[in-house]
């Protein structure tokens, strides 16, 4: 039988990372920390840069190591760093580059092959391993439930059969009833010490639940927008009664989802994934911690904190499998502190530190001896860092680092032989797909499309455009002899026309051979819509194994309306994340309204993850009415808030 459960901490060590730093390194750090510049550390221990992090995770152990040349078109594209030793001066694959702040890997010519493929000179930003590992870790813990299990004393000290229990001796015990949350009461024979026995998970869902009625409603006020206090209204509760509802009903989903997505997904295999990705933006309402106010308090490091949100999605079904907020709201100063004072990470390049993930990455040092920072520059350091800690706790994650940690738990959860991924032209999910899906992508298993909206465009202008993409279709139709009317079907034969000729990659002849590169030659899709009108194709992988008709049949699902579809959603359902108001004054946009805590963001938006792909059924072209879940093949009922609250 279930046992009540409770969301995972650290302490539970569901992601155990293994130290990459050793002993003997640690103490040579301590002694060369006093001994070297700033630079010549850093340079120490660039060792870091290729050296995988290792990770346990439900009893087995995974390796990662992201640095390497994320260029599909280079020859070098996912392959590890190796040192040519049977070529004199001992050239390497990759060399660094950069500055301090931002180093780069930079691909070397093949010393040993030069005819066979081509090197690029590609530039290809350097990442912590062992933050990755990280992230992974922080990820995989904030969506896992633990099961409630109390230290019972059935016995008074004095009892001559203090060694039994009433789970492996019954007889020694009798029972004394139920308690009003359903618990069973033991009473030992012997000492006649009364124990409660926690329930489970079908004996009570109010234990330790006051005003459970209202959960249903609860969860209906926070999936329609309604702000926060007005729900407190409305239902007679206190702000912390809310927060205590909200993460109540967070791990309700987290249950849910363990047993109808986690299992069904690991027992189901895709052919084709594709996989739509996109990163939501908004601004922290930045409210002081209690007791931070005041002028003597006076300062604010940014008015407008961005905060980002990762979204993934699959683009035929629109079930969203992931939506990650970027912020680690478990790291605390102490933590930082502790990291900088052991790895030494102030003096460290990027690529080496623990905490790289992170916007504060260290806690200021006083200068060593012979570091190159002055005095006064590690005040104002220091005091930037105290301005960011009077906020909220936690740090912002850098968003390539939670992609890079959303991809790969992807990659783990979905069974899919090829994939197939929609994106904007955004860096950050460009970099982390190569390097998740490098295998995949030297193999051509794994394509990337990238699909470019003008924003700018009026909605008069989008309605326009997508009159017009119809008439041209029918009429292109008409005139290649088409007898269909079905704008899919023509915009299928106009597609597979346009690549009779159309390359999204170059190539380039010298003396010695022919190599292909990125042509940044994208088309116009031939479907246009009503909200966005024309949108742009282009297509970052090699394509010129495939065929024509092959090509065009993928081009045309190439769209963002998964991921824009959810979104939307989480605009229109979600008070704290909803689009900004206008002051009042007209002056600009209030953030009163917003989320100021990242936490709880992460907490409504599982919620509404939950709801959107089980409860929410929307109708396509084939004309069922089904939700994103029934669609993937993962369940074939719609379920609904009761099912979710009560774990029907």
């Amino acid at each position: 039988m279930a046992k009540l459960q409770r969301l995972a901490t650290r302490e539970d060590g569901i992601v155990v990372v293994h130290n990459p730093v050793n002993e003997e390194e640690l103490k040579d750090r301590k002694e060369q920390y006093l001994l070297l510049s700033d630079k010549q550390f850093a340079t120490r221990y660039n060792h870091m840069l290729y050296l995988p992090v290792e990770f346990t995770w439900n009893d087995k152990s995974h390796k990662i190591q992201y640095n390497f040349c994320t260029n599909p078109f280079c020859k070098w594209c996912g392959q590890e760093q190796v040192k040519f030793e049977t070529v004199k001066g001992k050239p390497s694959r990759y060399k660094i580059s950069g500055t301090s702040s931002k180093k780069s890997l930079v691909c070397n010519p093949d010393p040993i092959h030069p005819n066979r493929g081509m090197t690029l000179n590609c530039y290809s930003t350097a990442v912590s391993n062992w933050s990755v590992a990280e992230e992974i870790s922080r990820l995989i813990r904030i969506n896992q439930t633990q099961d409630v299990e109390p230290k019972y004393s059935f016995h008074k000290d004095t009892c001559v059969v203090g060694h039994f229990t009433p789970f492996d001796n019954p007889y020694r015990f009798y029972k004394q009833g139920k308690t009003l949350n359903n618990a069973q009461r033991w009473q030992c024979k012997v000492c006649k010490k009364k124990t409660s026995v926690l329930p489970n998970k079908r004996q009570s869902t109010t234990y330790r639940q006051k005003r459970n009625d209202i959960l249903p409603m609860f969860a209906k006020l926070l999936l329609n927008k309604m702000p926060i206090n007005r729900t407190c209204d409305i239902l007679e509760i206190g702000v912390s009664t809310y927060y205590h509802k909200l993460e109540w009903l967070y791990r309700c989903c987290l249950e849910f989802l363990d047993k109808y997505e986690t299992p069904h997904l690991n027992n189901q295999s895709f052919e084709e994934m594709w996989l739509n990705t996109d990163k939501m933006h908004y601004n922290l309402n930045n409210v002081r911690k209690k007791g931070q106010g005041g002028k003597k308090y006076a300062g604010l490091e940014d008015n407008q904190v961005q905060t980002y949100v990762v979204v993934s999605a699959d683009a035929i079904s629109r079930y969203v499998f992931r939506v990650d907020v970027a912020y680690d709201w478990e790291m605390t100063v102490e933590d930082l502190k502790y990291d900088t004072v052991i790895y030494k990470e102030d003096h460290l390049n990027d690529f080496s530190k623990k905490n790289n993930r992170l916007d504060f990455s260290y806690y200021p040092q006083e200068p060593s001896p012979k570091d190159n920072q002055k005095l006064h520059q590690f005040r104002e350091e220091l005091n930037e860092f105290n301005k960011r800690m009077q906020y909220v706790d936690g740090l912002h994650v850098n968003p390539t680092y939670t992609t890079m940690a959303h991809f790969w738990l992807i990659k783990k959860m979905v069974n899919a032989n090829e994939w197939r991924m929609i994106s904007d032209n955004d860096p950050s999910i460009k970099s982390a797909f190569f390097r998740v899906f490098s295998k995949e992508v030297r193999l051509s298993d794994a394509h990337h499309f990238i699909c470019s909206v003008d924003k700018n465009k009026s909605r008069k202008q989008c309605l326009e455009e997508f009159e017009d993409a119809k008439l041209d279709l029918l009429d292109w139709g008409f005139h290649k002899g088409y007898e269909t009317k079905n704008l899919r079907k023509l915009a299928y034969f106009m597609l597979k026309e346009h690549f009779e000729n159309h390359k999204f990659h170059k190539e380039i002849s010298t003396p010695k051979q022919t190599y292909k590169d990125w042509a940044e030659n994208p088309i116009i899709h031939p479907l246009a819509s009503r909200d966005k009108g024309f949108h742009k194709v282009d297509c970052r992988t090699d394509l010129s194994s495939y065929e024509p008709k092959e090509i065009a049949k993928m081009v045309m699902n190439v769209n963002d309306n998964a991921t824009n579809s959810f979104i939307q959603q989480i605009r229109r359902r979600l008070s704290i994340l909803e689009r900004p108001l206008m002051t009042a004054r007209g002056d600009g946009k209030s953030y009163i309204y917003a989320n100021f805590n990242p936490k709880y963001a992460q907490y409504a938006l599982t919620i509404l993850r939950t709801f959107y792909n089980f409860c929410e059924t929307y109708k396509s072209a084939d004309g069922k009415e089904l939700t994103p879940a029934q669609r993937l093949g993962i369940t074939d009922k719609v379920f609904d808030l009761r099912d979710i609250i009560y774990l029907r």
